[in-house]
């Protein structure tokens, strides 16, 4: 039988650091667009879905302007947020996408489904041991897992975060992790404040391309390494931290090698 494999990206104007970031101008298009524009070139994926804070009028009237997949739903409540657009598009398996990691790379994903299906985990992802740059952050897990966790957690920050319930009770989950072989994690790649936005808008200027193809994180990493000075824009940014008390019930860890994802 065929699943859905949904990208659910949750996105909303109301971030408090830096407001209407996902609208935000990256040559000549909203940050969201060029989110969902690199979306589209994960081969595995069944849909993209907007997963919209409620009354986001500006967001929900993008959606619709360019005819993609949204739903509207909590904005504090991201987990039921999920749950209930994974209802709506019968998604079996979900991709979790952040409205504020503008390189977010297809390959990566693809890979991270393709280790996700082979393993037979509860929930895999990029981001519980750091390697990679923070901004390729991907989360997979299915429909039954994400409806366990919504009757399961109950404080607010495991509603608004979605997956922390998971990695907080390792007890009742099988967990993988993808690591990179090159510890990338000293990168910040993801919009919080406008330093960040700063930042992504560099590699834009000169990476991107307005004929349909697609920088890639190996793109990225050649040429920052060759231009270390755009580092320096965004170093100073204070990430949120994730507890990591739990890395050591990580039950499977994949290594990305010289294989092509």
């Amino acid at each position: 039988m065929n699943k859905n494999i949904d990208l659910i990206i949750q996105a909303r104007t109301k971030s408090k650091r830096l407001p209407k970031k996902v609208l935000a101008d990256i040559e000549g298009k909203p940050m969201i667009l060029h989110i969902i524009n690199r979306l589209k070139h994960v081969k595995m994926a069944s849909n993209i879905i907007l997963a919209i804070a409620e009354n986001d009028k500006e967001l929900e009237s993008l959606a619709v302007k360019n005819n993609i997949n949204y739903f509207v739903g909590s904005e504090d409540d991201v987990l039921l947020r999920y749950l209930q657009a994974a209802k709506k598009f019968k998604s079996d398996i979900i991709i979790r996408i952040t409205g504020d990691n503008p390189l977010v790379d297809p390959e990566l994903i693809d890979y991270s489904i393709k280790k996700y299906l082979e393993s037979g985990v509860d929930y895999l992802s990029t981001k519980i041991v750091p390697s990679f740059p923070e901004g390729l952050r991907i989360e997979i897990f299915n429909f039954n897992t994400l409806e366990l966790i919504n009757r399961l957690a109950e404080n607010n920050y495991e509603r608004e975060h979605v997956t922390p319930y998971i990695y907080q009770n390792p007890d009742k989950f099988k967990i993988a992790s993808v690591e990179n072989n090159e510890d990338l994690s000293y990168m910040r790649w993801t919009v919080d404040e406008e330093a960040d936005l700063n930042f992504v808008r560099e590699i834009y200027k000169k990476l991107y391309k307005k004929d349909g193809i697609i920088f890639l994180t190996r793109d990225v990493v050649n040429f920052l390494k060759m231009n270390l000075r755009l580092l320096k824009i965004n170093k100073k940014v204070v990430e949120n931290k994730m507890d990591r008390n739990f890395l050591s019930t990580v039950q499977f860890k994949i290594k990305i090698t010289d294989e092509k994802y």
